[in-house]
């Protein structure tokens, strides 16, 4: 039971450093490659921690069904700002 109630805290604390810090991050980039600009190499840094931040989590999520629906979510918006920037990229070259 202490292990489940661990993880628990640990998905909570993912789950609002998420929501405070990481989401915010994600949207202003988002918006940035949606007005054309392209990625600097800290949005591309920033962006490859958050896929292996991802992927590391993955298990937490899964044992934590309310949360799917935001990962899954998260992962879209994530897929949007690559695709968008590789977008930018090619027109720029």
């Amino acid at each position: 039971m202490e292990h489940v109630n661990k993880e628990k805290g640990i998905a909570i604390t993912i789950m609002e450093r998420f929501e405070k810090q990481t989401l915010p991050d994600l949207l202003w980039i988002k918006g940035r490659v949606e007005n054309g600009e392209l990625l600097s190499d800290g949005d591309m840094e920033f962006l490859e921690q958050i896929s292996q931040n991802a992927t590391d989590i993955k298990p937490l999520i899964d044992a934590q069904t309310e949360w799917q629906s935001l990962y899954a979510s998260t992962i879209n918006l994530y897929e949007e700002i690559i695709a968008k920037a590789l977008a930018n990229q090619q027109a720029a070259e």
